[in-house]
């Protein structure tokens, strides 16, 4: 009996001076629980339209701290119906919950459910990181008995609400109900605290603004648990349900996320030295890039798998260069990737305006004769689309149904040299080589590229650097940058300006171009690549120099898709539409200069 006793004492002691090492394991690199570290300062900016319209919100966005006497009774009771319905009879760690979430997972032979309490989640997102082992877990238990200890139940509710993530760079639901809803989160409906309580489960995946129709499911399922939790009744979650959370539009970003993720890293270029918190004032007409959303997603959903063409790509500029639209591809939700901006692909074609305007440049006209025949150039022969030869041809004719020979022939009358200094002075910053293939637009450029390379044929010959940033303000409204609008540089005679005009408007009227006419004047080139991967309608009217690129993002051809096919089509739906309340007007004519109407104008 002593032995026994003795060797109890023993296990007793060895085992307390394990737990006391595992402890001291566990604590060691615990950051200082008694200084709560400041919330998460990613920097926070906002791009806006030049009137004050919120585009898109980037980084970490905080509003108000609500005290916990501010906070909506309905967004308590869906919190603790979703996340942790015992959390006012728990000291940090539910083991009812664990308990049931365990034998959840083992029923379903995955892991579906945790076992968290909103005092775990909120040592977690205070103290730890998101790590996945079991020490981890360790740490998280002994911190959530620690704020237990330090702080009231309230007190913690009113961290956790002001602190957790709601997606869309929110923390904190005054942030997230002032970004999703417009107003502040004191003011919150029970259709709005469902919707914001389903978000903390996963904040990317549920966000109205990534998916609306799985948010509103969450927000469903959370007023279900709150009618089985007693917390509210049946009629009350059935009446949220048929008058759901109005998501104001400025949430829905959608596909205008190309255009300001393109803005913010041209922010971040420009104020590299900070990290405050700020607002963009960009160019965007939103009445513009709707049309060119609805253009091309119209469009590629009607006939896109008919022709095996799956993305595409819509730039829409003012003539001095201010971008009024961007759409990189089919939906920015699945694919992020700018194909206006960061594809760069042959645009066929598409090119050939440089070469007659280098020729009218030499002192050709529109009527100078070329010959439509077969040539061979260092060895190289290139065909007619159809295999057909029409003779000798006026440049304008040449033009207008696109001759490979005729113009590769004026090409070498010209010279190449030339050419490629022109289409470098007009704005094309692509790596040209003076190739025998130049012409025919062998060389990778970005739509963005060669859309902004067409504007001096639209505003009388002066240069048009696409731009989108207006003004920089830091949050306090103090301004760090406005754009100056320097007198443009004439890259073009004014009459060579107009010539290209009016034989590119040929093209549209009678020629390759004929499916972009629209209500008003208009002038364009198509553009295909070699084995109809890449199709492309670059075109101009008075007030908008826009370009169309279709293709596949593995360079698999398509249907044999030509610009003068389905991108002159979304060319010509778009114009039509963004053009809406504008005067016609014949084509020429000096740039329009973009004005900031915003708060800080003049």
């Amino acid at each position: 009996m002593l032995r026994l006793a003795y060797w109890s004492v023993v296990v007793g002691v060895w085992a307390a001076i394990a737990g006391v090492g595992g402890l001291v394991y566990l604590a060691h690199d615990l950051p200082d629980l008694n200084r709560l570290p400041a919330p998460n300062q990613k920097q926070a900016i906002v791009v806006k339209t030049a009137g004050g319209q919120t585009l898109a919100t980037y980084g970490a966005v905080y509003n108000d701290w609500l005290s916990y006497g501010e906070i909506p009774e309905v967004m308590v009771l869906a919190i603790l119906a979703a996340e942790d319905r015992r959390f006012f009879d728990h000291m940090g760690v539910d083991p009812r919950g664990v308990a049931r979430a365990a034998l959840a997972n083992i029923r379903a032979g995955a892991l579906r459910q945790g076992g968290s309490t909103l005092t775990q989640q909120l040592a977690k997102n205070l103290f730890l990181t998101p790590e996945r082992s079991l020490k981890r877990k360790a740490q998280e238990v002994m911190v959530a008995f620690w704020l237990e200890r330090t702080f009231a139940k309230s007190e913690l509710l009113e961290l956790y609400l002001n602190r957790v993530y709601f997606g869309a760079g929110t923390y904190g639901i005054d942030a997230a109900s002032r970004t999703y809803f417009g107003h502040s989160a004191r003011r919150l409906s029970l259709a709005e605290a469902a919707l914001l309580a389903g978000l903390v489960k996963a904040p990317s995946a549920y966000a109205p603004t990534n998916d609306p129709e799985r948010a509103f499911a969450r927000a469903s399922v959370v007023l279900g648990a709150m009618v089985d939790a007693g917390l509210i009744t049946e009629m009350a979650a059935r009446r949220a349900r048929a008058d759901p959370a109005a998501i104001q539009p400025s949430a829905r970003a959608g596909d205008v996320r190309y255009f300001t993720d393109w803005v913010v890293r041209r922010t971040r270029a420009l104020t590299a030295e900070t990290e405050r918190p700020l607002t963009v004032y960009t160019t965007l007409d939103r009445q513009a890039q709707a049309a060119a959303e609805r253009a091309l997603g119209g469009v590629l959903a009607e006939a896109g798998a008919k022709r095996r063409v799956a993305q595409g790509a819509l730039v829409a500029l003012a003539p001095d260069g201010a971008v009024r639209a961007m759409t990189g591809g089919r939906a920015y939700a699945r694919s992020e990737y700018n194909r206006a901006v960061q594809a760069r692909r042959q645009m066929g074609s598409a090119f050939k305006p440089f070469v007659y305007a280098a020729a009218l440049e030499a002192g050709m006209a529109p009527d100078t004769l070329v010959d439509d025949a077969p040539i061979a150039v260092d060895g190289w022969s290139p065909e007619n689309y159809g295999r057909s030869y029409r003779g000798p041809v006026t440049l304008s004719e040449a033009l207008s149904v696109s001759l490979n020979t005729a113009t590769v022939r004026l090409q070498e009358r010209v010279g190449r040299d030339r050419i490629v200094a022109l289409a470098r002075r007009l704005g094309v910053d692509a790596p040209l080589e003076p190739v025998r293939s130049l012409a025919l637009g062998p060389e990778e450029m970005s739509l963005l590229d060669i859309t902004g390379a067409y504007a001096p044929f639209a505003n009388g010959g002066r240069a048009a650097e696409p731009y989108a940033i207006l003004e920089i303000h830091a949050l306090d409204g103090e301004l760090l940058y406005r754009r100056r609008a320097l007198p443009p540089e004439q890259v073009l005679s004014a009459e060579v300006a107009q010539t290209m005009a009016t034989m590119l408007e040929n093209v549209v009227e009678w020629g390759t171009g004929k499916r972009a006419r629209i209500d008003r004047p208009a002038a364009g080139k198509t553009g295909t690549s070699q084995g109809f991967r890449d199709a492309v309608f670059v075109g101009f009217t008075r007030d908008l120099v826009a370009g169309v690129w279709l293709g596949n993002d593995d360079d698999t051809p398509t249907d044999r898709v030509t610009g003068g096919t389905l991108p002159a089509d979304i060319w010509a739906d778009f114009m039509i539409e963004a053009h809406v309340g504008r005067p016609v007007r014949p084509l020429g004519g000096g740039a329009l200069k973009a004005t900031f109407t915003g708060p800080e104008a003049g």
